[in-house]
Order: C-alpha cells, then sequence, then structure tokens
C-alpha cells in the first residue's frame, strides 16, 4: 500500500514526459535548418513494424501516420504473429522497423533475424537501449532517449516511441515532397511540452473518473481509425496496473455482436482526435439509448454526444491530441489503480527489462 503524498515511479515517469519530449526534438531537429537527423534509406514503398505489448500500439499508431503523412503502405504485426509465418512480407524497397523500449525483447529480436536471414532487405530499430542486442543488429538505428523507465506500465518509453516514429514519418514525407511539406507539423511538435503539461493538469477530474471506473466490472475502451492504437493501450495500462477485465475495440466492430457486453451495468469509453464521425456519433448515441452504460469521450466530444463525462485538452492537429489523449489514460490507469491500493510499480507476476541510461 502506498503511502499519502509519495509519489510512484509510474507517476514521476508520467511527469517526466515533459522533459523528454523537447530532448527529442533537440537531438533529432537541427535548430537552424529543421533538418530531422534521422538516417533513413531512398526508395521506401512499404514499411512492416514488428514489435510486443505498448511497442506494437506504437506500431499500430504509425501504420496509420505513416500512411496519412507519406501515402507508404504500412503494415503492423506482433512479434510473436510474425515469428510464426511461413512466408514474410519481403517486397523490393520494404522498409522493417522493430520496437522494443530494453532492445532485449526476444520476440522482435528474433523477429528481425529471421528477416536479415531470409531477406536482404533494410531494417531499423527505434530503442530506449543503444549496446542491445537490437541496435547491434540493424542497419537503421534511432534511440528513443526515454531514460531508466523503472514502472512496469510503459508510459514515458511510449510516448518516446511514439515521438520518434512521427519523426520518421515526417522525415519520409520530406524525402518525398521537400522539407516544405513538413514545417507546421515540426512546429508544432516543440509544443508538445505545453499540451503534456495542460493533460498533467486535469488531475482532478481524472481522479473523479477514477472512482466511478474502479467500481466498474464491465469497461470497454472504443476509438477509430488512429485513436484506436491508444484504445489498445488504454486498457493495457489499466489492466496491468488495476488488474481489471477491460477490452478495446474499433466502435464499428464493436457494433457486431460485442456490443452484448453492455448489457451489463458498464462503462463505455470513446478516444477521439478529430471531430467525431457522422457514423461513429449514430453509433454512440444508439450505444447510450439501448443500453445505456456510463459514457466517457477523452478528446473532442462536439455537441451531437451527450456523454456523461468528457475530458480533453483543446489541440492544434491531430498529433498534440494523441499525446494529450495519451497522457490523459496514463492517469486514469494511475488513479484507478491507487484507488484500488494496487502497487502500480510492482503489479503480480509482472516484470520488465529496463535499460540503465540517463537522458
Amino acid at each position: 500500500m502506498f503511502k499519502k503524498n509519495v509519489k510512484t515511479n509510474m507517476e514521476l515517469e508520467i511527469i517526466e514526459q515533459t522533459k523528454i519530449i523537447p530532448y527529442i526534438l533537440m537531438k533529432y531537429i537541427n535548430p537552424e535548418t529543421g533538418e530531422i537527423k534521422i538516417d533513413l534509406p531512398d526508395n521506401i514503398t512499404k514499411i512492416i513494424l514488428v514489435a510486443s505489448g505498448s511497442s506494437y500500439h506504437c506500431a499500430r499508431f504509425a501504420v496509420d501516420l505513416l500512411e496519412k503523412f507519406s501515402k507508404i503502405e504500412s503494415r503492423a504485426i506482433y512479434s510473436s504473429e510474425f515469428l510464426l509465418k511461413n512466408v514474410i512480407p519481403h517486397d523490393e524497397n520494404t522498409l522493417y522497423i522493430f520496437i522494443t523500449q530494453s532492445g532485449e525483447t526476444s520476440d522482435t529480436i528474433k523477429s528481425a533475424q529471421k528477416v536479415k536471414e531470409l531477406s536482404n532487405l533494410a531494417t531499423l530499430c527505434i530503442t530506449n537501449n543503444e549496446e542491445s542486442t537490437i541496435w547491434n543488429l540493424c542497419d537503421y538505428k534511432v534511440a528513443c532517449y526515454a531514460g531508466t523507465e523503472q514502472g512496469i506500465a510503459a508510459t514515458k518509453s511510449f510516448t518516446s516511441q511514439m515521438l520518434c516514429l512521427i519523426l520518421i514519418s515526417l522525415k519520409l514525407v520530406e524525402k518525398i515532397h521537400g522539407d516544405n511539406a513538413t514545417i507546421g507539423y515540426k512546429k508544432s511538435l516543440f509544443s508538445l511540452p505545453a499540451v503534456v503539461d495542460k493533460a498533467l493538469a486535469k488531475r482532478e477530474d481524472i481522479k473523479k473518473l477514477a472512482a466511478i471506473l474502479a467500481k466498474e466490472n464491465t469497461i470497454v475502451i472504443t476509438a477509430d481509425g488512429i485513436s484506436y492504437s491508444l484504445a489498445k493501450e488504454a486498457a493495457l495500462k489499466i489492466k496491468e496496473t488495476s488488474y481489471k477485465n477491460i477490452s478495446a475495440a474499433i466502435l464499428g466492430e464493436f457494433m457486431h455482436g460485442h456490443v452484448a457486453v453492455l448489457n451489463n451495468p458498464s462503462m463505455l469509453i470513446y478516444i477521439a482526435v478529430d471531430e467525431i464521425s457522422k457514423r461513429s456519433v449514430s453509433n454512440l448515441n444508439k450505444i447510450k439509448e439501448d443500453y445505456k452504460p456510463k459514457l466517457v469521450i477523452i478528446g473532442p466530444a462536439g455537441e451531437e454526444v451527450k456523454p456523461d463525462c468528457n475530458i480533453n485538452i483543446v489541440s492544434e492537429n491531430e498529433i498534440q491530441q494523441m499525446f494529450a489523449n495519451v497522457v490523459i489514460c496514463q492517469q486514469l490507469a494511475l488513479e484507478t489503480a491507487l484507488k484500488l491500493k494496487r502497487n502500480v510499480d510492482h503489479p503480480r507476476g509482472l516484470h520488465k527489462v529496463v535499460v540503465d541510461k540517463n537522458i
């Protein structure tokens, strides 16, 4: 049990994100020219991202981001599933990206080795450990500079990997369309620490929501598009810190049978990064009318849906909104676990590889 006013590692690492983000930007964006200092191969036509756990959720986020910004076909695969494949994607000019906080995730390393053995395709890693197996194995390397993460639940390493993937996406756009194509987005990245601070300032609202969530047995987190990766990450964070049986789903797919779980007393959380589409508005209103769950929207709610709770940080673009939503969800997981008197830094049965690196 935690003593009052004593911050856990998880909380400290959530707060630390305001320092890590500008450090990553300093490392990878030239302050004079605005050039993104990440080395990538030329003529990429397809990207395959391979990872596990929270790193897979980052990979899933990157698929939508890469395809939107660069128009390059992309796909995310769980490391364990990749190892079971009889045939791996091996089209010419494919880039494989392997993501692992420690650089020592067994399934991810074996996946990279499999690519190396079966093809001569380019490989890139994103890791927190510049002396790791994955770092030495891959052709191109991106350090995410998260520093030591002691908490079991990935927080600062998750946003660090997100930011690195955003920079890679923007770099690919510059290769195709020139530096001017990314000026607005790059400028908005330097406002991310302020966005995270605003999300941290929602702590009291999040505590109130966590007190309700802690009492619920049926909880579903839904989203559409790029936010689906965050729904999966939020569900994982709450599972591993609170031990709650919580699921994540794409809202449209959830309507096909899965919605029946809401016949139990329940809470439905919807994560929005853009204006909610008319189809999703219709689905959310139907759910509220038919099943009457507690409805929570994280992100912009609009006026056509009436949630019981809405926590939002007004942002310039979808990248800022994603970071705001991530930090809100991290705090929700933390506060729910603390309400249930869980040990968030040492959940039963879980452990992680940490890397002793300082930013």
